[in-house]
């Protein structure tokens, strides 16, 4: 089992990429993973960003539609899934404590990471330089996570989770939410690191159309 990170930072190498994009996007219509954004998948940017960051095993955890969103993109760009490993959650629709269980299990095989940054694969304006942010912070040794809080969006994402100790959060998962909730029960144990700027949700066709021509700072 790997050591708690303490103040002295990570190693990118052991830190592990676990992006969520199993939800069946209800309020976007269907097909939400698979909606272009400057010619992309949403998760496409999502996964750009991961893999300027993170060293790593990087997880990509897909919904039912799981075979249209591989092969979109596969289309734009050959090379996006190279590495990666997809994780097919085949209970998507019970909630998104499924997708993360399911992730994280991938995530912390063997040999077991130090850390998992979690994404979300709706979010795809996320910054590599927070992504960087998040590994580089010192936590305290007891740190269950390290979260951005940006200055324009105060729900705690991503998420760097630090093993073991994130473990504890595990049994607690349930239902339809994230981990904000229980990051929020267990706060004195969460770092928060102050970025610039937003990390919007596509929730609906007008959150994608608003940021349509809206550039990603770096």
């Amino acid at each position: 089992m790997s050591e708690p990170i303490g103040s002295a930072g990570r190693d990118h190498a052991r830190v592990a990429g676990l992006i969520l994009a199993a939800g069946t996007g209800s309020r976007f219509g269907g097909g939400k993973m698979r909606a272009r954004l400057e010619g992309r998948p949403l998760v496409a940017h999502v996964l750009e960003a991961a893999r300027a960051a993170v060293a790593g095993r990087l997880v990509l955890v897909l919904g039912a539609d799981a075979a249209e969103v591989r092969a979109d993109l596969l289309v734009t760009d050959p090379a996006a899934l190279d590495g990666v490993l997809v994780a097919i959650n085949p209970a998507a629709e019970r909630g998104l404590a499924t997708s993360l269980r399911l992730g994280l299990a991938a995530a912390t095989a063997q040999p077991r990471p130090d850390g998992v940054l979690i994404l979300l694969g709706d979010q795809p304006r996320i910054r590599p330089a927070t992504l960087t942010a998040l590994l580089a912070a010192p936590a305290p040794a007891d740190a269950i996570a390290v979260v951005a809080d940006h200055a324009g969006d105060r729900a705690p994402n991503p998420v760097l989770l630090l093993w073991p100790w994130g473990s504890v959060l595990l049994g607690e998962l349930g239902g339809d939410r994230g981990l904000g909730p229980l990051l929020a029960a267990h706060r004195d144990r969460v770092m928060r690191i102050a970025v610039g700027g937003a990390n919007p949700d596509i929730d609906s066709p007008a959150d994608l159309a608003a940021l349509e021509g809206s550039p990603r700072a770096h």
